[in-house]
């Protein structure tokens, strides 16, 4: 039950929803999510921690950087609780503008000081 409290406690923050609607297919450490909702680096850090502690995040260092994602054995359920109330991405305005910045983000990684992650896009 413990785990059941931590996963549902780890999710019910609307900024970790949202990081864990970025992070579910693709791998980001916290500057780059840091970025793309223009909050403070240590805030991000902050919501990671709880979701690590929640045992929801892969992560994969990559030189000074820790990349995170989503764990195969939560994405199912994520996506389900998504489709199952309007916060998925097809209806939320707030979320869609997330993962426009996130692509924008992304095509700007090879000139960002974060290296990208090797094993963890791969998963």
């Amino acid at each position: 039950m413990d785990k059941l409290i931590a996963f549902n406690q780890a999710l019910a923050d609307p900024t970790r929803w949202r990081i864990s609607q970025l992070i579910i297919d693709q791998a980001f450490c916290a500057c780059e999510l840091a970025d793309i909702f223009q909050m403070p680096q240590s805030s991000v850090s902050s919501h990671l921690q709880v979701m690590k502690k929640a045992g929801l995040l892969d992560q994969e260092r990559c030189e000074k950087w820790i990349y995170y994602k989503i764990i195969p054995e939560y994405k199912k359920i994520i996506l389900e609780l998504a489709n199952s109330f309007e916060a998925n991405s097809i209806s939320s305005p707030l979320l869609k503008a997330d993962a426009k910045r996130a692509l924008q983000r992304l095509q700007q990684s090879e000139l960002a000081c974060c290296p990208r992650p090797k094993n963890l896009k791969r998963k």
